[in-house]
């Protein structure tokens, strides 16, 4: 028996770091890819570059260029991805969906000068796109009848929804929202036959990485408490995707999955 996969994955922050590797991964595997990033001109060759591999492998590639917060760009994408599904009569054909989203504020919550510590509005900003909008594309998705019996949904998060750092309030907030929403989409989804996890992967060279101010200090010390005694890598997660992708494993469904080489439990 072959154990190659099918059907469709949606991807969302699919041009670099988790989300790129797992798109790169789960084509591998045999899915067609939908992908959604928000690149400027600067960096949209990495995503072009993305889907010709994918495309490579003989999977289809759409990828839609945008806001994933934004509620009618939202609408747009899954209207096009619906049609797309119609077409090739695989209307419940997104059989998977990874939350990758890693945009938000890194500024602390008190700074001597008040202008530099986090406002309203940015952290606000942070919590939606990397937490609740996990909510949103999953009703859509179910409302339109493009996820059903046996779909999967994994959404990135860190063990910044236990652990802080200086700047990293906003985002650890947003982690702690995002494993919250997994748990109940978990809960709301099983009658439905769709298992929800959170994946939590270890300290990970990644651009998102790179953006958190003192992150040279953050991968040190991931490397000294590992006991691999190296940084999780995105290939490490985008196998362990897939892995949990494959039948046999409906029944995990409302956990936060560790993939870090056990570097959270080592205190």
């Amino acid at each position: 028996m072959s154990d190659q996969m099918s059907g469709w994955t949606l991807v969302l922050g699919a041009s670099s770091g988790f989300g790129e590797a797992a798109s790169l991964a789960l084509a591998r595997a045999g899915m067609h890819i939908f992908g959604v990033h928000l690149d400027r001109r600067t960096t949209l060759a990495n995503a072009e570059r993305i889907i010709k591999e994918i495309q490579g492998m003989g999977r289809e590639a759409h990828f839609f260029n945008m806001n994933a917060a934004d509620e009618e760009k939202r609408r747009e994408a899954l209207d096009q991805m619906e049609k797309i599904l119609k077409e090739r009569g695989e209307e419940g054909g997104v059989k998977v969906l990874l939350h990758s989203l890693a945009f938000g504020t890194l500024k602390p919550f008190i700074a001597a000068n008040p202008a530099e510590a986090v406002t309203k509005a940015q952290m606000d900003m942070t919590v939606d796109v990397m937490a609740h909008s996990l909510v949103y594309w999953v009703q859509d998705l179910v409302a339109r009848r493009l996820m059903r019996d046996g779909a999967r949904v994994f959404a990135m998060t860190s063990s910044g929804g236990h652990r802080v750092w200086r700047t990293y309030g906003a985002v650890s907030a947003a982690k702690a929202a995002l494993e919250s929403h997994v748990r109940q989409l978990a809960l709301e989804l099983a009658p439905m036959g769709i298992a929800v996890n959170a994946v939590r992967a270890g300290v990970t060279d990644t651009p998102a990485l790179r953006k958190i101010p003192g992150h040279e200090q953050m991968i040190e010390v991931a490397k000294e408490r590992n006991p691999f005694q190296r940084l999780t890598t995105t290939t490490d997660v985008a196998d362990a995707i897939v892995a949990l992708c494959r039948p046999g494993t409906h029944w995990m469904t409302g956990n936060v999955i560790g993939v870090d080489g056990g570097e959270d439990v080592v205190g």
